[in-house]
């Protein structure tokens, strides 16, 4: 379940073919890609297939006017046999870029196979590239099958994410929520590999912004909510009211500095020195914008999110565990989720968790079905992905101690793991991992080859 979002991906492209091979060859059937690629999602930046003409002509063509347009990634189409000079002529000045290395098939012509020696091109390619350096995808139409969009297409989006990481802020109010450890992140390194900035702010901030909000505004918003989520009963007077207000800091801190992703320190901070817990501000948020968040300072965790989503349009939402059974875990949340992962009607239930004031407890259904979990980790400059597809069934009747009676069911799912189970718990990488429903893992790890991270 992908919902990409609405900007298409800009990709080049360029098709080759050898000179001695028939034109038409080469012509019609990059053609026929570029609209397939077109009607997927893609746009094109394109300029007419090149061959190994021996003034090299062509390429220097092909490269002037694909110098014209900014894409993210390169798709290099190879048509036929193609001397492995005349590509490299052409995708040297682009060696930054990601590309795909994209071999075609011939075709039928009655009870003969026609063929103009694609895979003799890329092979000829695959190892030079890599010894190179180059960052690619090799990907190949077997004969007879249609051409692998679904593989082009992954690797586009993981490009495109690669290139958006670069320039993501995520806003992190606070810093290290209960001296965890497996929050932290390094800023050169996580710059250097990734991409996003994490900027800090005081919790200070937040305050002030609630201080001057003005009191009709917060009025008007906590009737709205009040009518919006089904509560389960009737909270204490005030409580609605002061999650308004803190959304609404949070909302003009994020709107502020452009924020892409957003976490903060939950547990030594607005529970705490605010005195109420901020899942109602935080399921308000998510029921306003599409921005990326996570409690308790987790920077891998918030990273993590902008990469699924990103990746998926999805809103990629965190997961805590909570046990492990022997085909999976039991994962949820103690706090909040966001409505694009709820299964029927928002649904909050007002209670307080030890010596914390009241809070707005999101207790909603989740949806259910087939889902990718993820997170990534790092150590010293190298980083890892941490990957596992499942199955979200809907989990056994179960409660957290520590809530006051009656104790609520938090939103939660079993995930029933593809993998094996114990091979995951040996490497997992810390109580959050981000949700996405649907098989997303190629997604994943082609971002993964684009920025040298490992997948474990």
């Amino acid at each position: 379940m992908n919902n990409h979002d609405t900007a298409r991906i800009r990709a080049g492209f360029v098709g080759f073919g050898e000179v001695n091979t028939p034109r038409e060859f080469i012509d019609k059937r990059c053609t026929s890609v570029m609209a397939q690629l077109k009607q997927a999602g893609l746009d094109l930046a394109a300029t007419a297939p090149v061959a190994d003409d021996p003034a090299g002509e062509q390429a220097a063509r092909a490269v002037a006017e694909l110098s014209q347009h900014d894409f993210s990634v390169l798709i290099v189409c190879i048509a036929g046999w193609i001397p492995t000079w005349a590509v490299l002529s052409v995708i040297e000045p682009f060696r930054h870029k990601p590309m795909v290395l994209l071999g075609l098939t011939g075709w039928q012509e009655g009870e003969r196979f026609v063929t103009t020696a694609d895979q003799a091109g890329t092979t000829a390619l695959r190892k030079p590239m890599a010894d190179m350096g180059y960052t690619f995808k090799y990907v190949v139409t077997l004969r007879g099958r249609s051409l692998p969009l679904e593989s082009v297409m992954s690797y586009c989006r993981a490009a495109d994410t690669a290139r958006r990481l670069r320039g993501a802020r995520i806003g992190m109010a606070g810093f290290r929520d209960m001296r965890l450890y497996g929050t932290l992140y390094d800023g050169v390194s996580l710059k250097a590999t990734i991409g996003p900035e994490i900027e800090h702010f005081d919790l200070l901030e937040l305050q002030q912004l609630m201080d001057g909000i003005d009191a009709a505004e917060v009025k008007q918003l906590a009737e709205e909510v009040s009518r919006r989520w089904v509560f389960r009963k009737e909270p204490q007077p005030g409580t609605v009211e002061s999650s308004v207000k803190l959304y609404m800091a949070i909302r003009r801190k994020v709107e502020e500095r452009g924020y892409d992703a957003f976490s903060y320190t939950d547990v030594d901070g607005i529970k705490k020195l605010m005195g109420f817990a901020p899942a109602g501000a935080m399921t308000l948020l998510h029921d306003e914008t599409t921005i990326c968040t996570v409690p308790e300072n987790d920077s891998m965790g918030a990273v993590t999110q902008l990469m699924v989503h990103y990746l998926t349009g999805q809103v990629a939402a965190y997961l805590e565990f909570y046990e492990f059974f022997e085909r999976g875990a039991l994962m949820g949340v103690p706090d909040y989720v966001p409505r694009e992962i709820v299964d029927g009607e928002v649904t909050i239930f007002p209670n307080a968790f030890g010596d914390f004031g009241e809070g707005l407890l999101n207790v909603s259904r989740l949806k259910t079905g087939p889902a990718t979990i993820a997170r990534l980790g790092y150590v010293g400059n190298r980083y890892r992905m941490h990957i596992m597809n499942a199955t979200a069934q809907d989990p056994v009747s179960w409660e957290e101690a520590g809530w006051a009676p009656p104790a609520p069911q938090l939103p939660s799912v079993d995930l029933v793991f593809d993998g094996d189970t114990a091979a995951f718990i040996e490497r997992v990488m810390g109580q959050h991992y981000i949700i996405s429903y649907g098989d997303n893992r190629m997604l994943l790890e082609d971002l993964c080859a684009i920025l040298g991270v490992e997948v474990i």
